[in-house]
């Protein structure tokens, strides 16, 4: 019996001319690896894209959200659900939230100093504290309800029930740990399988209504970008992600629509100006009860290549995934994957992975493979 289990998600995705996520400068970003300069996405950009993907499927009164407004929101909740008004609410809402030692910020005392990452349904479950006395705290002077609240647990409704995305992602406020979850997953930057160099698009616009009296254009102005084939990964603790969401069956479907959301997201930086929109040309599932392995380093060496550099990727990280089988004795225990075949030689993916699914079987195999490990502790 194991009482761990990951889901590792490897991903091969060709962008074709974008500016998916860039630096203060504008200019798309990079690192180095295997000694050249690689394209960057970084993981932050790809978690919210997923994040906002895996939201779409979600009742929006079910999501999460992540906001300095904690106040305001619950202000909202308690005008919408007491009757009480706006200004008894927000006095309210404040006093409530005051012993979680969650700080205003010093520029908006209506915000809090930091982003809380939180279920818009815990709103409501903070409201059924009241069980109808928000008339009566309403009309307590300032020390009074200060000291009313302290009997109301506001912290137990943050610290439980939470919904998917936070028990994905987690939540982390330095200041009151009490108030942090482990998030379950855990995502790699993205970088190019090959050597990549930044591009400049030199743009011009004319104004519409003086076409003939202007010699030049209204408006010139350049944007960075480059194309390239990225490696992605994520992996998902099983067994952390069944922690924070107490149910097993939603942690089988928690997980596969994560995969779903982590393959078929894209961040949209310039996205109007490049429509950089593509989907992936293999996903690579392997459910592993030893440890999380990222395959980046099948790519340490750059992929070099005039003739397309998709493909040859696709062989290099199926070389990569058998050869940490073989030399280190980390075999999945369960591999699945879409994909599209190789087209010349041997089909190492194939040979790899096992043969291609359709990517809807592929997303229901996983969540019957983690659905079983919860009900046995061990991949069937």
């Amino acid at each position: 019996m194991s009482e761990r289990l990951y889901l590792d998600v490897s991903i091969l995705q060709t962008v074709p001319p974008s500016n998916l996520n860039r630096d203060d400068a504008g200019t798309p970003k990079h690192a180095a690896f295997g000694g050249v300069r690689r394209a960057r996405v970084s993981s932050q950009a790809w978690k919210r894209a997923t994040r906002v993907h895996f939201a779409e499927s979600v009742p929006y009164a079910d999501r999460a959200t992540r906001t300095k407004k904690i106040i305001e929101l619950l202000t909202g909740r308690l005008t919408e659900r007491t009757g009480l008004d706006k200004e008894k609410s927000q006095r309210l809402a404040a006093a409530l939230v005051e012993p979680l030692g969650i700080k205003k910020s010093q520029k908006n005392e209506d915000k809090s100093a930091y982003l809380l990452f939180f279920g818009k349904a815990q709103l409501d479950g903070i409201v059924d504290l009241m069980d109808g006395r928000a008339d009566e705290l309403a009309e307590l002077d300032d020390q009074a309800l200060k000291e009313a609240v302290k009997e109301i647990n506001v912290e137990a409704v943050l610290t439980t029930g939470h919904p998917a995305e936070v028990a994905l992602f987690g939540r982390m406020v330095a200041d009151i740990p009490r108030l942090n979850v482990d998030a379950a997953t855990q995502v790699a930057h993205a970088l190019s399988t090959h050597p990549v160099e930044t591009e400049f698009d030199y743009y011009t616009a004319v104004d519409d209504e003086n076409p003939d009296e202007e010699t030049g254009a209204g408006m010139i102005g350049t944007v960075e970008f480059n194309a390239a084939t990225l490696y992605r990964y994520a992996t998902v603790g099983i067994h952390q992600l069944r922690d924070n969401l107490s149910d097993d069956t939603e942690t089988a479907h928690t997980a596969k629509r994560f995969v779903e959301s982590f393959a078929l997201s894209m961040p949209t930086g310039h996205q109007n100006s490049f429509a950089h929109r593509t989907v992936p040309q293999l996903v690579l599932l392997c459910l592993r009860t030893d440890q999380p392995v990222n395959l980046a380093s099948a790519f340490e060496k750059p992929v070099l290549s005039r003739s397309g550099i998709a493909e040859q990727s696709m062989g290099k990280l199926a070389e990569e995934f058998r050869a940490v089988a073989t030399t280190w004795g980390m075999a999945p225990a369960l591999t699945l994957a879409t994909y599209a075949p190789l087209e010349e030689g041997p089909d190492k993916a194939s040979d790899a992975f096992g043969a291609s699914l359709a990517f809807p079987e592929l997303l229901q195999r996983v969540e019957s493979a983690v659905s079983g490990w919860l009900d046995t502790r061990s991949i069937q």
